[in-house]
């Protein structure tokens, strides 16, 4: 397996990068190969900081980099030789299984589409994300590629989510449910109304009903489904309260013995331990990180592309959105 990951995507490119791979092919297994893309006058040496240059990583060079300027639409066209066109490239000849990136999301969501294009009946790939709740992590879909949907649009994120939860996450039947202001079937916009009636009758689905924002932490639900507007604002809400209730917990707690009973919350709240949101709906595996991911993110995110990778999952999304359809 070989997942090409950007090597000029975060913030402080590329040295998270470089040590979240390294951290990686320690963590994953011995048949994961990575391949750094990036200017390699650049990458090389930064790499060599650490020692020799491991047999399972190589470099792949791309001069160009995009910036937080560049229109996303343009980036293929204007940056052909930029980390993010040609990482993805790459994927779509075929050289990789799979592309990591912490760069522009809407350049890497813009190139995924027109590289690996979107899988036999998908009218609009969701972006997935994982939420903590106090049981196992909620899969959040759409988090932001889509801002105006359709009842079928969301009834094909509920089917991506749930092929992606059960392949990654060994759920034999994902609890799916509707993003909404109450649980009664009635509430919501007509498009939500509708969604709940059409996910009510879904084969292959076990909808769960609607779910409030606030239940989400509860457990309830394995996947919860929304446009890309909701699903935006919802995630980037629940980062900025993590991250105070950590700050918060920290500063109470600095020096005190009870800290370490803190640190499986800690663990819990940090985004940095699912690392990577993938693009669901496109024929191939490409992650989406934070600009400010950390090696750790790096390293989580490189351990879910290889578990999309394994488990065949955008061959079984390509199947239940067509079954789906029927």
């Amino acid at each position: 397996m070989r997942i090409a990951l950007d090597a000029m995507g975060t913030d402080l490119a590329p040295e998270p990068e470089i040590l979240g791979a390294l951290e990686a092919l320690r963590s994953l297994e011995r048949d994961v190969e990575i391949v750094l893309v990036g200017d390699e006058a650049v990458v090389r040496p930064a790499v060599l900081k650490h020692g020799p240059i491991s047999e399972r990583m190589s470099i792949h060079h791309a001069p160009d980099r995009v910036t937080a300027d560049d229109p996303p639409a343009s980036v293929i066209r204007k940056k052909p030789d930029s980390s993010i066109v040609v990482g993805l490239k790459m994927h779509q000849q075929g050289e990789v299984d799979a592309f990591v990136s912490a760069g522009s999301t809407g350049a890497i969501m813009a190139t995924s589409l027109f590289t690996l294009r979107p899988l036999p009946g998908v009218a609009r790939p969701a972006i997935g994300t994982l939420l903590p709740t106090i049981g196992s992590p909620c899969l959040l879909i759409d988090a932001g590629a889509n801002v105006d949907c359709k009842p079928q649009h969301l009834v094909q994120f509920a089917h991506l989510g749930n092929a992606y939860v059960r392949d990654t996450m060994g759920l034999s039947e994902p609890r799916v449910a509707l993003l909404n202001i109450g649980e009664e079937p009635g509430k919501g916009s007509e498009v939500i109304a509708e969604t709940y009636e059409l996910l009510s009758k879904e084969p292959g689905l076990r909808f769960v009903g609607n779910v409030e924002g606030r239940d989400i932490i509860q457990d309830i639900c394995d996947v919860v489904v929304c446009d890309g507007f909701v699903g935006n604002v919802l995630l980037k809400f629940y980062e900025s309260v993590a991250a105070v209730i950590v700050g918060m917990l920290r500063k109470q707690l600095a020096g005190r013995d009870e800290g370490a009973l803190f640190e499986d919350v800690f663990r819990v709240l940090d985004y940095s331990e699912h690392g990577g949101a993938p693009l669901l709906g496109v024929g191939g595996v490409s992650i989406i990180c934070h600009g400010g991911s950390s090696p750790k993110a790096i390293r989580n995110a490189l351990g879910v592309a290889a578990r999309a990778v394994r488990s065949d999952m955008v061959k079984h999304s390509a199947r239940d959105v067509t079954a789906g359809a029927r």
